[in-house]
Formats: structure tokens, C-alpha cells, sequence
């Protein structure tokens, strides 16, 4: 995996670039804050979309989100931390409808014990396929900014 530090800023080069100019993630104060990560992959395609031979699309809120949170342990491996690390994320969801399975899948990889979360609706996000993206923030108390920037 390959990442770019600056000022404790992480750029991994296996994800998608993200579309804006914000990196993966940003080390302050002992925290590191992850920008909001969505299932889209280094190809621009989106983890949990098939399309039929129709043109009818099906979106998975299932593997979406399990692709979320696999981004998001990928991310903070570059920090050196992992899931156990996060004590806050908020996950945004274009339809409520879909709470049932995002929230199935987040107990595949939490407990009561993980970090504290909100869940909350929104109008979109940045393309039609996604249906969920999730930020979190994870505490690095052995890890200071300096260390980022190597």
C-alpha cells in the first residue's frame, strides 16, 4: 500500500481518489479524523451494484456498507490502527429504509463495546449508486503528527 504524509495527511494510492482536494484521512492532536468513505473503488466502480442485462440497477446497502468499513480499517491500517481504535463515526444514509441491513452488517464488525455512532438521513450523496458513506475519528495514543509526516 502506498501513502503520501503530509502534514500528517493520508493519501493511500490502492483507494479511490477522493473527488475533491481532502485526503483519506488527517492526524491531529492524537486522533486521526477519516474523511467520509464510501464502496467506491481505485476503478470509480461501486462495491454493491449490479446491473442487469435490462438496465435495472439493484443497490446492496449490505455490501455496501461491509465495503465502507473495509476502507475504512484499510485507511486507518495506514495510520497503524484498526477498527478497535475508532470512538466515533457517523454514518450517512440516503434512505432509512435501509437501517435494517447498514445496521445488520455494522454488528459484523462492532459491539455495544465500539465506538459511539449517529446514523442519519440524507438528500444524496455524491452519486446516484451510493447509499451509504460513513466518517469516523480514532484515537492514536501512541502516534503524534510528526510521525504521520514520515
Amino acid at each position: 500500500m502506498t501513502e503520501s504524509h503530509r502534514h500528517g495527511s493520508y493519501l493511500l494510492g490502492d483507494k479511490a481518489v477522493p473527488r475533491g482536494r481532502f485526503p483519506h484521512a488527517k492526524a491531529a492532536g492524537g486522533f486521526l479524523f477519516v474523511s467520509g468513505t464510501s464502496s467506491r473503488r481505485p476503478d470509480n466502480g461501486f462495491a454493491g451494484v449490479e446491473v442487469d442485462e435490462f438496465g435495472v440497477t439493484d443497490l446492496d446497502i449490505r455490501v455496501q456498507t461491509r465495503a465502507v468499513l473495509d476502507n475504512i480499517r484499510d485507511i486507518l491500517a495506514a495510520a497503524g490502527a484498526d477498527l478497535t481504535d475508532l470512538v466515533q463515526v457517523t454514518a450517512y444514509l440516503v434512505d432509512m429504509n435501509d437501517f435494517g441491513g447498514y445496521n445488520e452488517v455494522y454488528g459484523e464488525y462492532f459491539d455495544s463495546r465500539g465506538p459511539a455512532r449517529t446514523t442519519v438521513a440524507v438528500h444524496q450523496l455524491p452519486h446516484p449508486h451510493l447509499r451509504i458513506e460513513i466518517q469516523a475519528v480514532a484515537y492514536l495514543p501512541d502516534r503524534t503528527e510528526q510521525e504521520a509526516d514520515r
